[in-house]
């Protein structure tokens, strides 16, 4: 999947703006189950929003990085405070459309 560009961005921070983060990255980092489970979270979503609690012991943006290394073809839209937005389009019959 291509690098999305700066409008692709603002629009995909846009419609995540009103997401609650619907998984979060604790005490063991972003961990090979905490992978697996924010798979399966994207497979049913394809822009979701994860916090990285304090007891972390990781900035958010080391955070969002090896989430994007971990998981195939998702992209970062945006990493704001604890909060990291990711987007990953529906393989078949994306519900998001990008301008």
């Amino acid at each position: 999947m291509p690098s999305l560009t700066s409008k692709q961005r603002a629009h995909l921070r846009s419609l995540a703006h009103p997401l609650k983060p619907i998984l979060q990255v604790g005490a063991d980092g972003v961990s090979e189950p905490f992978l697996v489970s924010l798979d399966e979270a994207v497979n049913t979503r394809e822009l979701l929003k994860v916090k990285v609690i304090d007891r972390a012991d990781m900035p958010v943006k080391e955070a969002a990085h090896e989430i994007a290394a971990g998981l195939a073809e998702i992209e970062v839209v945006q990493t704001i405070g604890h909060t990291v937005v990711l987007y990953r389009p529906f393989p078949e019959e994306p519900e998001i459309r990008l301008p």
